[in-house]
C-alpha cells in the first residue's frame, strides 16, 4: 500500500511530515510512502533518521501553495507545487491509494476535486472532521466547509457518505445522524431545513432528528450533517469555546496561591482534559464523497496528528472505503444522482 504526503504547506514545515512518515513505514511493513517537496530539505531530515530506503520514495517539487493564495488560481498555476504534484502520483499511480496534507485547506479541496474528481453518483464532496463527545466518543461533523451553498440532496450524500465512514472507521454499527438545527422539533428551521429533514427521514440511515448546536458535543448523535457554510461556523465555535476555557482556566488558576496549589492536586484531571481535546490525537478531516482518499490534516499539526492522518488512510483504504460509497450510492438509484 502506498501513500503520498505533501511535506509543505503546514505552519512547521517538512521536518513534522516526513519524521512522521519514518515512523509509520518502522512499524507498519505493509506501507510505502512517497514524501513530495522540496528534494534537498527532504534527503537532509531523512539522512538524520533510520528507515527502509526501499519503501520511503521522494518525488521532488519547487514551489508552495501558501494560506494567502487563491486556492484555484494556485492549482492551475503552480504545477510543480507539492500539492499539485502529490495530487497527480496520486491520479496517475494505481499503487497509491490516497494523500495526506496539512496545506491550505481551499488548495486541497480544489486540488482533490479536480485532479482527481467525484465518486460517480455523488453530487459533492465534503469535509469530514472528527471531534470528541463528552461521553468518551467520537462526532463526525459532515460538512465542515467544503460547500458553503447546498441543495437538501447535497446533505443527503453527506449523510450517506459519513455513515459509511462512521462504520468504517469509527466501528459504529448504526450511527446516529443529526441534522444542524435551531431546534430539536421536526418542523424547526428554515424551508431548506424542512427538505433536508424530510429527504434524511428516507434514507436506509440511522437518522435521529434536528440537533441544536449546543448538543454537538453531547455525546448523543454519532454524525452531524450540515451545509459547509453552518457546519464551518460550528466548528470554529467549538474550538474558539474550548480555547477560550482553557485560557481562563489557566489565568485564574495563577491569580491565586490556594489555586495553584488545588491545581496540584487536579494535575491528572487538566492533563486527561488537554489530552482529549488535543487536535493530534484525531489525524485529520476526509474528504469523503472523491474517487481516492484524501485526509486535511490541520495546519498546526505535529509529527503525531500527521502520523495519525496517514494511519487514517491506511485504515480507509483496507476497508474499501470508496468503493463502498459509490456501491451504497448506486444502490439508491436514480433518485440520489443528481447533478451538482
Amino acid at each position: 500500500m502506498k501513500i503520498v504526503v505533501d511535506c509543505h504547506g503546514n505552519d512547521k514545515g517538512a521536518k513534522i511530515a516526513v519524521e512522521a512518515s519514518v515512523k509509520v513505514v518502522n512499524e507498519h511493513e505493509d506501507i510505502s510512502i512517497v514524501l513530495v517537496g522540496v528534494e534537498e530539505e527532504i534527503k537532509h531530515i531523512l539522512s538524520l533518521l533510520d528507515y527502509d530506503e526501499k519503501r520511503i520514495e521522494i518525488l521532488p517539487a519547487s514551489q508552495i501553495i501558501t494560506n494567502e493564495e487563491s486556492p484555484t488560481e494556485a492549482v492551475r498555476k503552480k504545477k510543480d507545487s507539492s500539492l499539485v504534484r502529490a495530487f497527480e502520483k496520486l491520479k496517475e499511480d494505481k499503487d497509491v491509494v490516497g494523500l495526506v496534507s496539512c496545506g491550505s485547506t481551499g488548495a486541497v479541496l480544489t486540488g482533490a476535486f479536480m485532479k482527481i474528481g467525484r465518486i460517480r453518483g455523488i453530487s459533492r464532496p465534503a469535509l469530514c472532521p472528527m471531534l470528541p463527545t463528552k461521553t468518551g466518543g467520537k462526532v463526525l461533523l459532515i460538512d465542515s466547509g467544503a460547500n458553503t451553498d447546498c441543495k437538501p440532496i447535497n446533505l443527503c450524500h453527506f449523510a450517506i457518505m459519513a455513515s459509511i465512514y462512521a462504520k468504517e472507521f469509527l466501528n459504529i454499527e448504526d450511527p446516529r445522524v443529526g441534522l444542524l438545527n435551531i431546534g430539536t422539533e421536526d418542523k424547526k428551521g428554515n424551508e431548506f431545513s424542512h427538505q433536508c429533514f424530510e429527504l434524511l427521514k428516507k434514507l436506509p440511515i440511522n437518522f435521529v432528528g434536528n440537533m441544536e448546536a449546543k448538543d454537538f458535543l453531547s455525546g448523543n448523535y454519532d454524525i452531524v450533517v450540515a451545509d459547509g457554510f453552518d457546519g464551518n461556523i460550528l466548528l470554529k465555535s467549538v474550538e474558539g469555546a474550548v480555547k477560550f476555557v482553557m485560557s481562563e482556566l489557566k489565568k485564574n488558576i495563577k491569580e491565586s496561591f490556594i489555586s495553584k496549589i488545588g491545581a496540584l492536586f487536579m494535575k491528572g484531571t487538566f492533563n486527561k482534559m488537554k489530552e482529549t481535546f488535543n487536535i493530534s490525537n484525531y489525524g485529520g478531516a476526509a474528504f469523503l464523497g472523491v474517487k481516492k482518499l484524501v485526509v486535511k490534516g490541520h495546519g498546526a499539526s505535529d509529527a503525531l496528528a500527521f502520523e495519525k492522518a496517514i494511519l487514517q488512510v491506511m485504515t480507509l483504504a483496507k476497508h474499501d472505503l470508496c468503493k463502498k460509497i459509490e456501491e451504497e450510492v448506486k444502490k439508491l438509484g436514480d433518485s440520489l444522482d443528481e447533478p451538482v
